[in-house]
């Protein structure tokens, strides 16, 4: 991966089945780094949880991270760590906006004399390779999942991602898709698998209080299963899918169950099409719609299984590791987790799966992948979750994640001030 040799890194790359790509290059001590962030909100999401764990991890080892947003729900976490967050409306599309935000980013990378620009999204992306071209700083990008390309406009849009030296992909899946499209060699491509708190997400460190009141903020009947939905109210993301096998599994009489959609609903026309779609099947008995949850551990703990029935690739979602890392099984589009992420049949055998995996789009196939999820005895069930945080603990490990970042980051700053 991008020239870093740890046989620690390169061992968890292996076994995962991701791809590590190593010219070799000098080593490199970590000085002090400052890293410019740029993300389009700190609301929701891949990119902007991302956003807060790199943050974490910089703050902890010495670094000076710099977070440039429009802001959101999550900036109290960016605050938290110490780091320094600047607002400015990086989530806008208008191009005199973009090249506003990209002088003021070179401001910022000159006041702070940042070392490194790591751009997390697509409008934010273009603002900060323009403040890379303007200050000479090494321009990073990291993808968290596959952007559509419905025509030759889009694809230049996206394309700015893969301009990042290196390039940043969150799961081998990724790599190889940035590598079609865009014929980025492999040598600038990095796997560097997302990390999971596993002491938050513990389910040994949930109160049964906590469940509890879980279960009472969605109003779920003692003895009711729940089926946790997260993730933002999008299109791709599957939510419309997922009621559909709904009405399927009340057409065939199972009962006993709760829906719970625990997402970020943005107020988009597609959030109110499926509320609309609710009540029309009259299925508000059965879903619930709780908006975002801060207490997400409790969350999982609460639910009998994650689902994720995105319909658009979608790299490596955080809510299905952290519920696996919770020990709950998962099931998933073939869309919305690769075989790096979820262990599922037939790929392995049914006693090392970590859940099921169904054909994206095929609202039946969820609907039966739920059936036998409710028929697996309760200690099927429990063995499942369990090799699921095994499988999270050992290959999305926070620490290699870490030093394998710094690492590319000091690579970057290093080849820069050598060119």
């Amino acid at each position: 991966m991008a020239g870093y040799r740890n046989s620690s890194v390169e061992s968890l790359a292996h076994s995962a089945g991701i791809r590590t790509i190593s010219p070799p290059v000098a080593p490199i001590d970590f000085e002090p780094l400052s890293v410019l962030i740029a993300t389009p909100t700190l609301q929701a999401g891949a990119a902007d949880s991302g956003v807060v764990e790199l943050t974490r991890m910089l703050a902890s080892a010495g670094h000076e991270p710099v977070v440039v947003s429009r802001g959101g729900r999550l900036t109290r976490e960016i605050k938290a760590t110490g780091a320094t967050c600047i607002e400015i409306d990086m989530a806008s599309h208008n191009p005199a906006k973009v090249l506003r935000n990209a002088f003021a980013m070179a401001r910022i990378v000159r006041e702070h004399r940042c070392d490194v620009i790591h751009a997390h999204a697509r409008a934010p992306a273009w603002s900060a390779y323009l403040a890379s071209r303007m200050t000479g700083v090494p321009f990073v990008t990291t993808w968290y999942k596959g952007f559509r390309q419905q025509n030759a406009f889009k694809r230049i849009y996206n394309g700015v991602m893969a301009r990042g030296t290196p390039v940043i992909a969150v799961s081998d899946q990724i790599a190889e898709l940035i590598n079609d499209r865009y014929g980025t060699p492999w040598s600038r491509i990095a796997v560097v698998p997302l990390s999971i708190d596993t002491e938050r997400f513990d389910p040994g460190a949930v109160s049964r209080d906590r469940v509890t009141a879980i279960r009472r903020l969605w109003g779920i009947r003692d003895g009711d299963r729940i089926v946790l939905v997260t993730g933002r109210m999008l299109r791709r993301k599957g939510h419309h899918l997922v009621i559909a096998a709904v009405e399927q599994l009340k057409a065939k009489g199972l009962k006993d169950f709760v829906v719970v959609f625990a997402a970020e609903d943005q107020g988009t026309r597609y959030a109110g099409e499926i509320w609309d779609r609710v009540l029309a099947t009259g299925s508000n008995d059965i879903i619930r719609m709780s908006g975002p949850i801060d207490d997400l551990p409790a969350a999982y703990a609460a639910s009998i299984v994650t689902v994720s029935a995105a319909v658009q690739p979608e790299g490596v979602q955080r809510a299905v590791l952290e519920a696996q890392a919770m020990e709950r099984p998962v099931i998933v589009s073939d869309l919305a987790a690769g075989p790096d992420v979820v262990l599922a049949a037939p790929a392995v055998a049914h006693e090392r799966t970590t859940g099921m995996r169904v054909a994206a789009g095929d609202a039946g196939a969820l609907a039966a992948a739920l059936v036998r999820l409710f028929s697996m005895p309760e200690s099927e069930q429990r063995a499942m979750g369990t090799r699921g945080r095994a499988w999270v603990r050992s290959h999305f490990n926070a620490e290699a994640g870490a030093a394998l970042m710094l690492k590319l980051y000091a690579e970057a700053a290093a080849r820069q001030k050598a060119a």
